[in-house]
């Protein structure tokens, strides 16, 4: 009876650490460049054994074909990768915001390694990214985030059709969401820099012999800065609400 039993208990462990591992790999706080990619899936596998008991029993048995076999780890894999990508899509805001205020403030070429991108971005992509990520931590929303994928069994079932339509809408929604909420973010810094670069146009023609280059970029970056002091925490409560609407659904939560 154990020797029955074990194939199932095995290929229902395969299955739950196929969906957290993956989702692992891209969940903000768990997901980052930074961390060791063994430590992940540890991590994976630890939660995936201690959520067995309570997730096995409605798992289907193992099938009996290799090809059933790979259709039902590869839907954990999918199923895991659109959990994982849906907040990790909406981080992208702040480095797109970023990048537009770099812009503005005339640090475009400025760029330094972006943590939570795992690649080179603007100071203030990286910046907002790392705060954004602080905060999500002190929150323990990463402990939600962990939760939802826990708690999308009940909405993803193992071995059931996939809604590939639904995802393929919510992942569009998402990134156009990640799109708005990057231009919200930078709008602060092109309404002023519009209004910066007006009135640098209108003192070149008043004065031409002032050179108006070298006193327009040290300014620039001085109120981009300024900018950026006032309006950091409407920044971050922007991109949080934009994040607690997406992800909050997913445990349950308004």
């Amino acid at each position: 009876m154990l020797v029955e039993l074990l194939p199932n208990q095995i290929f229902a462990l395969l299955l739950i650490f196929t969906r957290i591992g993956t989702a692992l790999m891209l969940l903000p706080g768990y997901g980052e460049s930074y961390i060791s990619t063994r430590i992940r899936l540890l991590l994976a596998l630890v939660i995936s054994v201690v959520i067995h008991p309570a997730i096995a029993p409605g798992l289907p048995a193992l099938p009996d074909s290799a090809a059933a076999l790979f259709l039902m780890v590869f839907g954990e894999a999918f199923i895991g990768l659109f959990l994982g990508s849906l907040s990790r899509l909406l981080m992208a805001a702040l480095s797109i915001g970023g990048m537009i205020i770099a812009t503005v403030t005339g640090l475009a070429n400025a760029l330094t390694n972006d943590p939570t991108a795992a690649q080179q971005g603007s100071i203030a992509g990286s910046f907002l990214s790392t705060l954004a990520l602080l905060i999500i931590l002190l929150l323990d929303l990463h402990h939600l985030l962990l939760r939802g994928v826990i708690d999308s069994y009940q909405l993803f079932v193992p071995g059931a059709p996939l809604f590939v339509g639904d995802i393929s809408e919510m992942i569009s929604r998402v990134v156009a969401k990640a799109f708005l909420l990057g231009f919200q973010i930078a709008s602060p810094f092109v309404a002023v820099g519009l209004i910066f670069n007006l009135g640098l146009g209108l003192l070149a023609r008043l004065m031409p012999q002032m050179q108006v280059f070298f006193i327009a970029i040290p300014l620039q970056i001085l109120i981009g800065m300024a900018i950026l002091m006032i309006a950091l925490p409407a920044i971050m409560g922007w991109f949080m609400t934009g994040f607690q609407e997406t992800t909050l659904p997913f445990v349950g939560l308004p």
